[in-house]
């Protein structure tokens, strides 16, 4: 495909984040292996579309660019409101769900297909290759028509329509008009669309892009990732998730439930979808069912054979003879399919990070982030060291509380309350042997 300004500046907005490809070679080639069709479906507001189509667009381009074709389903809120109030029929909402009466059909079909028309059109000139099915996809049946009128609930998602376009290098757009088996014309909720559409493809990345990028805390401050295993009960009793937020993230949870482990929910905006996709850090919310973090104070309630494995991929090396046997730990957080963990030992009467290790298929999940707040929720005061070449210092930089570098070392320190302490401990820790074999 053509590369197209647009397109260029999104290639260049993704690899300024980057410190060198590596992150995005490891994110080509796990997408690569997902068969197309299951790669991802990606929700659009009609908001954004009106607001910002040529950086949609763009986005959407990009991805087609490094290989990837979406699915992509759009509403079209906004529109649907100015061209019902036109036409001089009233905009309701129950359940929020949009009232439509008979007459609002041929409003909302002639808009929705005026909407998807656009945006294919938009990719189109940002050099990418699209489809226009603003409908034939979704059979569906009446919600209840004495409450909402000609509001359809998808019953089957039929795929002919999007697998050509998939096999024609077209990414589908799709409108959420649905048909009944009597013929009629139906109004689809865009969650309730979506919804059908993961149930039968099973995709690997469901993609919400919104006008704020993600969720957010109670502070107006975006939430980075959410593992639904540890923090969804947590997030439903607090005060600050109301409204809009506690059905986002209840309809979230509704989609991961019936899907592998290994599918995530992103929220992003448009410009920043490929830094959310193809970097470990991401630029929105990133949403997994996730797994839970278990604590132990004992090494016995671990297996050792899995947490050895666990440390020797994450480091792409292997531990030194008589590592586990020689292990004097003090706590430890693994998750429940060894798939990140921390070790905690004592050197020195102090709290020392023996091991934070993730596995690399686990690296933009958001489980790292996970296993790190357990640990400094339950162990505030410890040091640890890395390696001063090692890519993952940025994170520590960002997390420690002060870091010194001695040799080939940094030595990074958590709630030290005395500085005096701290030579001491630097030298402890730096002349420490190493635990894993250098190739």
């Amino acid at each position: 495909m053509a590369e197209t300004p647009a397109v260029r500046q999104t290639i260049v907005q993704l690899l300024s984040h980057m410190r060198d490809g590596k992150e995005i070679r490891e994110y080509l080639n796990r997408f690569s292996k997902v068969d197309q069709s299951r790669f991802a479906v990606v929700k659009v507001g009609g908001a954004v579309i009106r607001d910002d189509l040529e950086g949609l667009a763009a986005a959407l381009a990009f991805l087609q660019s490094v290989g990837l074709l979406p699915i992509v389903v759009h509403g079209g809120g906004p529109q649907l409101d100015a061209a019902l109030s036109e036409a001089g029929i009233p905009s309701e909402k129950i359940n929020g769900l949009r009232v439509t009466p008979d007459a609002a059909i041929p409003v909302i079909r002639d808009n929705l297909t005026k909407i998807n028309l656009s945006l294919v059109e938009a990719i189109r000139r940002a050099g990418g290759q699209a489809a226009a099915i603003p409908q034939g996809v979704f059979e569906a049946e009446m919600l209840d028509a004495a409450v909402y009128g000609r509001v359809g609930e998808p019953t089957h998602v039929r795929l002919d329509l999007v697998d050509s376009a998939l096999k024609g290098g077209e990414a589908p757009i799709l409108a959420c008009l649905g048909d009944t088996v009597d013929g009629h014309l139906v109004n689809i909720n865009a969650d309730f669309a979506v919804r059908a559409l993961v149930h039968r493809l099973q995709p690997y990345k469901i993609i919400f892009l919104t006008e704020t990028g993600g969720l957010l805390d109670q502070a107006g401050q975006l939430i980075s990732s959410v593992n639904l295993a540890t923090e969804f009960d947590r997030l439903m009793a607090s005060d600050w998730v109301s409204g809009g937020m506690r059905v986002k993230i209840e309809e979230i949870k509704r989609l991961l439930d019936d899907l592998p482990l290994t599918s995530s929910v992103s929220i992003t905006r448009p410009e920043e979808l490929a830094k959310e996709l193809f970097t470990h850090a991401g630029a929105g919310t990133l949403v997994r069912k996730g797994e839970q973090v278990i604590p132990v104070t004992d090494k016995r309630e671990l297996d050792p054979a899995r947490t050895v494995a666990l440390v020797e991929k994450s480091f792409g090396r292997a531990t030194v003879p008589g590592y586990w046997d020689q292990l004097d730990l003090k706590r430890g957080f693994v998750t429940e399919n060894y798939r990140a963990g921390a070790l905690v030992t004592e050197v020195g009467g102090v709290a020392y990070l023996d091991k934070f290790a993730v596995l690399e298929e686990a690296r933009g999940e958001g489980l790292s982030k996970t296993v790190w707040s357990k640990l400094i929720e339950a162990v505030p005061y410890f040091y640890w060291r890395s390696r001063a070449a090692n890519p993952i210092n940025s994170f520590y930089f960002s997390e420690c509380h002060g870091a010194v570098r001695r040799g080939e070392w940094v030595v990074f320190w958590r709630g030290e309350s005395d500085l005096s302490r701290v030579p001491h401990f630097v030298d402890l820790i730096g002349q420490l042997p190493p635990t894993l074999i250098t190739p």
